[in-house]
């Protein structure tokens, strides 16, 4: 039986751009299928932030941030917490991947036209002692352009193959099964769907057209995680992280299933650390959503008050912008799926950052002037859209009234005003002089010893109650599914592995479909920024390791 291919990528985000970009380098012919219209090619990293993780940068070194391998590498195993048997593959990929972070991957991306945004900032601090969870220093690297600025010279680099005739994209192919010869993975089967115009996320048309069946050497399964399946995160949710929220919001499109997932263990595939998974706990109704449940994502600084539902503060550390899953943890155990953010005028205009290529016009359309206009008064055009549209935001002048809407948009009176003003005037006092027993208060002033912090991230301590910092904002925050943190277990060379750990002969996974690399490389937690670096080096290293594979 002749191939159709050299290679079979399925999937065409990030990392299966990136794969399929490194075998056009090596001079092999590519299939590359994606359930998806045209429109939607780059996958879930077009609608990111565009944080990378790197260590020890120009743009680091410029800020006076003393970063370096060892640090980032004692950062990152305090993080991950490997326990497990099955922590070989994600131990030995993530030292691979420090190494990269902290060596080749910013000259690899800036030789492609990727730049970074100046400042870099500080994400998951953790707050626990030096070898725990969290950065010590900040890291995180936004592009300039966001998502759609790191996924164009691996687009262009994919398209520039597709006119050499290396490349065949094949959109609104939808796999349903693999199958192999001679014991080796080689076909791809399943339905072509009619062809949509749905923009970009939305859900598009699942009526069957027709079949197919392809043959290659290689197939690379570089097709997502789980985070639009609900009922596959509940299934897969882990009882330390306490009982699953009843409702909760998406950060990813509904086609984010992880059906293929399903596809590949059928195959012989080994699917690992299923119990592992990374969700947002400050998440909001998107006032305009793209897709169902479509939730955004707050990047705060460190100064708003985090309160339960019941308007009591979250404890240590879990200040915002700390620790993700430790707070995800706290929520899920108070009986209540919510939290709020309880804060100024004078914090959200300088902290509130919302995660998202759409929800930063600036730095997505690489607008130096607007980028600047951060620094006028007043809250950035995105934040204040969800200010006057959002379903989660209240705006009130007295803590009377915020307190009395708070209570009304959840339909029960959970918060008491007088406790939750003694909750505020007591944090006040401790902002009233140099010293403090309040943890967060020491978190905002260490915060404001960072230049980069000072400048864009972190307003001046002040008191809530301030007149003069006012009106008072109360912001309801939902739970908001987002990563997979295991995946196809995968050798050094992307190589899936079956049961007893001998690799699936032609069978290669990259990106958040293996747990981008290893099946886990973060183990328990993220030191973020890692989520797009994974794909782009989990997809490379697959890319290159089925070209030297294929005959």
């Amino acid at each position: 039986m002749a191939y159709d291919a050299d290679v079979i990528v399925i999937g065409a985000g990030l990392a299966g751009l990136a794969a399929t970009a490194e075998l056009v380098d090596a001079g092999r012919k590519v299939i590359l299928l994606d359930q998806e219209p045209a429109q939607s090619l780059g996958g879930q990293a077009h609608w990111s932030f565009g944080g990378l993780f790197l260590v020890d940068s120009p743009e680091q070194r410029r800020l006076r941030i003393r970063d370096s391998h060892a640090l980032a590498w004692q950062d990152w195993l305090g993080t991950a917490g490997f326990d497990r048997p099955e922590d070989h593959w994600p131990r030995k990929w993530a030292e691979a991947y420090v190494d990269f972070a902290a060596g080749e991957k910013r000259s690899w991306l800036h030789r492609q036209g990727v730049r970074l945004f100046p400042v870099v900032g500080w994400a998951e601090r953790g707050g626990y002692d030096a070898t725990g969870h969290g950065n010590s220093v900040p890291r995180f690297h936004i592009t300039w352009g966001t998502g759609p600025g790191l996924v164009a010279p691996f687009e262009r680099r994919v398209r520039a193959g597709a006119a050499r005739g290396l490349v065949d994209l094949r959109f609104r192919h939808r796999v349903t099964g693999l199958s192999r010869s001679a014991g080796s993975v080689d076909t791809v089967s399943g339905e072509i769907l009619e062809p949509s115009d749905a923009e970009r996320g939305r859900p598009s048309s699942r009526e069957v057209a027709g079949a197919f069946e392809l043959r290659a050497q290689a197939v690379i399964v570089t097709s997502g995680g789980i985070g639009g399946n609900h009922e596959l995160v509940r299934a897969n949710w882990p009882e330390r992280l306490g009982t699953p929220p009843r409702r909760m919001l998406s950060g990813v499109p509904a086609h984010v299933d992880g059906k293929m997932l399903g596809i590949a263990e059928a195959a012989g595939g080994r699917i690992i650390n299923r119990d592992r998974m990374w969700h947002y706990t400050e998440g909001i109704d998107n006032w305009n959503p793209i897709w169902p449940l479509h939730g955004i994502r707050i990047l705060s600084g460190p100064s708003p008050l985090w309160l339960d539902a019941r308007g009591k503060r979250l404890p240590v550390p879990l200040f915002p912008g700390f620790d993700t899953l430790g707070t995800l943890e706290h929520i899920t155990r108070t009986g209540h799926d919510h939290t709020w953010f309880v804060l100024t005028q004078k914090i959200i205009e300088k902290e509130f950052t919302l995660s998202g290529s759409e929800q930063n016009p600036d730095l997505t359309g690489k607008s130096i002037r607007e980028v600047l206009g951060r620094a006028r008064a007043g809250a950035p055009g995105p934040v204040r859209a969800f200010m006057d549209h959002g379903a989660d935001f209240i705006v009130e002048r007295s803590l009377t009234d915020l307190v009395r809407r708070m209570n009304e948009l959840t339909g029960e009176p959970l918060i008491a005003e007088d406790a939750l003003r003694g909750e505020i005037v007591a944090r006040d006092r401790e902002i009233a002089h140099s010293f403090t027993k309040d943890l967060q208060v020491t978190a905002i002033r260490g915060a404001r010893k960072y230049l980069g912090d000072r400048l864009i991230r972190t307003a001046a301590p002040h008191r809530l109650l301030d007149p003069k910092a006012g009106p008072l904002i109360a912001v309801r925050l939902h739970i908001l599914t987002r990563k997979t943190l295991g995946g196809l277990e995968t050798d050094l060379s992307s190589r899936v592995l079956a049961d007893g750990g001998a690799p699936l002969p032609g069978l290669y996974a990259a990106g958040e479909a293996a747990g981008f690399g290893g099946g886990g490389v973060h183990g328990y937690r993220s030191l973020e920024g890692t989520f797009l670096g994974g794909c782009l080096f989990s997809g490379r290293t697959a890319g290159r390791a089925a070209a030297r594979a294929v005959s």
